[in-house]
């Protein structure tokens, strides 16, 4: 019999890598998205869709029957988006989460694997940064991601559900949003370059960061989803390197503009080595090659 997975949040842009690989994995897939931020553009013909809300838990807990495996990629991204507006991140981000999980619990599923996110850690000293070092959320999408874990460690033991939280670093990669308000920095430069606007960059572009592809994101959810760890543990999907907002930008266009800088990391470097170690995953893609051979035609 096929393996049975649930993917929420996979229309979205890192949940319907997810849904492909799983697929190609020959996995029977279902999905639940409201499409809030996804786009049907995304869908899987041999995946299932249903249109559901994450804040409904009576609504959802009936597609957890007999499921091996929840991703729970369902959220409100992004850190500015949840500082205008922290009552309707947390439902989803808070309330939502915790609507998954106890319906995984119910369901008795093998493991769940939720999105968690870097920001956790909040602003670090300019060094690699292992899965130890200690939370600092700067923001209520980072505080609710830290909520989404310590659940799922209160669950592991409370009722035995075993789960992994993947702390993603900056995701970018085929897919991502290029309109709305959960678009990442990359995405925001492609659509300016695209539209003949001058790519912004936030204060003084020497903030660095450590961007993570998101095929190798969706690698890390297949690949940690097949761990026999009991219990619930937490890692790092980074690549390990990183660059300065400037030094990307001019991979794009040699004309950027600089805009207020607002409260966010300055620095951010994965350390990675634990996934490797507990599940054999490892980055492979490069964000300087990506950007190389996908950037927007520009008029400059």
């Amino acid at each position: 019999m096929k393996t049975k997975s649930l993917v929420t949040g996979g229309l979205g842009f890192i949940g319907s890598h997810v849904v492909d690989l799983l697929v190609d994995c020959n996995h029977e897939v279902s999905v639940i998205d409201n499409g809030s931020t996804g786009a049907e553009d995304y869908t899987n013909s041999q995946a299932k869709y249903y249109d559901r809300d994450i804040r409904d838990y009576q609504q959802i807990k009936p597609l957890f029957e007999g499921i091996d495996y929840v991703f729970h990629l369902a959220a409100l991204p992004r850190v500015e988006p949840s500082i205008r507006d922290p009552l309707t991140s947390d439902e989803i981000n808070t309330k939502g989460s915790l609507n998954v999980f106890f319906a995984a619990k119910e369901a008795n599923v093998k493991r769940a694997v939720f999105s968690s996110s870097s920001s956790i850690y909040g602003d670090v000293p300019a060094q690699k940064i292992s899965e130890d070092y200690p939370p600092n959320p700067m923001s209520p999408y980072a505080q609710q991601k830290l909520f989404g874990e310590q659940y799922l460690e209160l669950f592991s033991k409370l009722y035995g559900l075993n789960s992994t939280s993947l702390r993603y670093f900056n995701v970018y990669g085929e897919r991502q949003p290029l309109e709305g308000s959960y678009v990442p920095v990359v995405g925001i430069w492609f659509r300016q370059v695209s539209n003949g606007e001058r790519p912004t960059i936030t204060g003084e572009g020497t903030n660095k960061r450590d961007f993570i592809n998101v095929k190798d994101v969706a690698r890390a959810n297949l690949w940690a989803s097949r761990s026999t760890k009991k219990g619930h543990d937490a890692f790092n999907i980074g690549s390990g390197e990183n660059h300065t907002l400037s030094d990307l930008c001019s991979l794009i266009s040699s004309n950027p503009t600089y805009i207020k800088a607002r409260l966010e990391p300055k620095f951010t470097l994965a350390d990675w080595s634990k996934a490797k170690e507990s599940f054999g995953w490892y980055p492979t893609i490069d964000i300087i090659d990506w950007i190389k051979e996908n950037r927007p035609d520009t008029h400059e």
